[in-house]
């Protein structure tokens, strides 16, 4: 009874079996037919068996016909985080690159309803101010602040920052602006200018090779703002006789909210590090929590991270596969190492009737600009459902040990915005090589709270 069992599961799953069985050929011949998006009992696609049983050739079969790199199985992890622990680095490779390319796939395909939004849209001027902050003892004192400045004209949006990276604990400053050109055709409307070196460049297959010594070298993390309990109420102000706390947000009236219920989940494994790695990244902490930013970037090019050697082949069969019950999955890789931790934390929002951009227009502008990771978290947090009014004044949680306060201190419609902040100064010069992935994608790769 069992075995017809098997038999009649095994038979749902013909991609998956191939891969798991390691035929080529087989799935060479069906993947044309079936979908390669489908999930089995685990929640595992194709994509996820292959990287998790180290079939490179089915790994690259199943990535040239576009298999999904941003998909979770029932564990909530994707094909990326099990090449991570995995620990092939081509592998790793290879689904960086094609997350990068699906990514800008579906900016493509949301285009051209978001010009459309942004040409019905006034134009305007626009400063976020970032105040990070830890509870972690001394650790505030490093943390980096930034100033985001915005510009918005037509379709077009220009953003300003010294903030350029924000991973885990390490940040990189800088002087970059990414701009966005919505009336360029594909592949000319993202644009990045490093203004301290007069470098620019456009959207283009880039080095990713720095970005994979990450995520071989870090902790395999995945964090999410869980809003299911999340409740908003009336912030109070005074001693003895309480009111509703109101104050003025920069030029803007405000009525300020506790948001109760807001927790941070975070997940990690590290099963792929070395003691080396555990005794570097505990240093890097330790500098945190002495004051010191000495584990941050320096700007130093960093020592290229090997393959691992392969985990152990797996004993398990496909009929014990496929026959194990949903949330079981029988271990394919290394053996896990790993925690899961979820921080409450009691945050504040500032809302406005006056702030003259509404809600929805903000989305449209973060949808543009949300590969800056930190301001992805901006863009999760006015998805909720918030108070009446525009958000003037946030308190976010980027990290397990970091809230961000962003405020939006200064707006104003203009119709004098000057249409060559938005092109490419005559005196920069074109970096092909220069690696700017860290700064367009890396929330999606790194730090989406969902990628990994």
């Amino acid at each position: 009874m069992p075995m017809i069992m098997a038999q009649k599961e095994g038979e749902k799953y013909p991609l998956h079996r191939c891969i798991f069985q390691g035929s080529v050929k087989t799935l060479s011949s069906l993947i044309r037919t079936h979908d390669i998006a489908e999930k089995d009992k685990q929640g595992n696609t194709p994509l996820h068996l292959a990287v998790m049983l180290g079939r490179k050739e089915c790994v690259q079969l199943l990535l040239a016909h576009g298999a999904p790199v941003k998909v979770k199985n029932l564990a909530g992890w994707s094909p990326l985080a099990e090449a991570i622990s995995y620990g092939d680095r081509q592998t790793i490779s290879s689904l960086v690159r094609k997350l990068k390319q699906q990514t800008r796939e579906q900016m493509e395909e949301r285009r051209p309803n978001l010009v459309a939004a942004l040409h019905q849209m006034g134009d305007f001027y626009m400063e976020l101010k970032w105040d990070f902050q830890s509870w972690v003892p001394l650790v505030s004192r490093v943390l980096p602040s930034d100033i985001c400045k915005i510009h918005k004209s037509g379709a077009s949006i220009r953003m300003d920052t010294t903030l350029v990276d924000f991973n885990d604990m390490r940040w990189e400053r800088g002087d970059i602006s990414f701009i966005f050109n919505g009336d360029q055709k594909p592949g000319h409307s993202l644009t990045v200018l490093d203004n301290k070196a007069k470098l620019f460049q456009r959207e283009t297959e880039l080095e990713i090779e720095d970005e994979v010594d990450i995520l071989m070298s870090s902790d395999i993390m995945a964090a999410q703002m869980s809003t299911k309990g999340i409740t908003f109420s009336r912030a109070q102000t005074g001693w003895i006789f309480r009111e509703d706390k109101r104050e003025m947000v920069g030029t803007f009236h405000a009525d300020f909210y506790q948001i109760n219920g807001m927790v941070l989940e975070s997940r990690k494994r590290r099963e792929h590090l070395s003691e080396e790695d555990l005794q570097k990244n505990k240093a890097i902490m330790e500098s945190l929590t002495k004051g010191s930013s000495q584990g941050f970037k320096n700007g130093e090019p960093p020592l290229r991270r090997a393959s691992l050697n392969p985990p152990p082949e797996s004993n398990i069969t496909w009929d014990e596969y496929v026959v194990a019950p949903s949330g079981e999955c029988p271990l394919l890789g290394r053996n896990l190492v790993y925690k899961e931790s979820s921080k409450s934390f009691k945050a504040t929002v500032a809302m406005s009737p006056d702030f003259p951009l509404t809600v929805d227009m903000l989305l449209n502008v973060l949808e543009v600009i949300t590969p800056f990771k930190h301001l992805s978290k901006l863009r999760q947090f006015v998805l909720m459902k918030l108070p009446p009014g525009f958000p003037v004044k946030i308190d976010i949680p980027i990290l397990p040990t970091v809230t961000a306060k962003i405020t939006f201190q200064e707006f104003a419609f203009r119709n004098d915005i000057d249409p060559e902040l938005f092109q490419v100064p005559s005196d920069y010069f074109e970096d092909p090589m220069r690696d700017y992935d860290a700064y367009m994608i890396m929330m999606m790769v790194l730090h989406n709270a969902s990628c990994v």
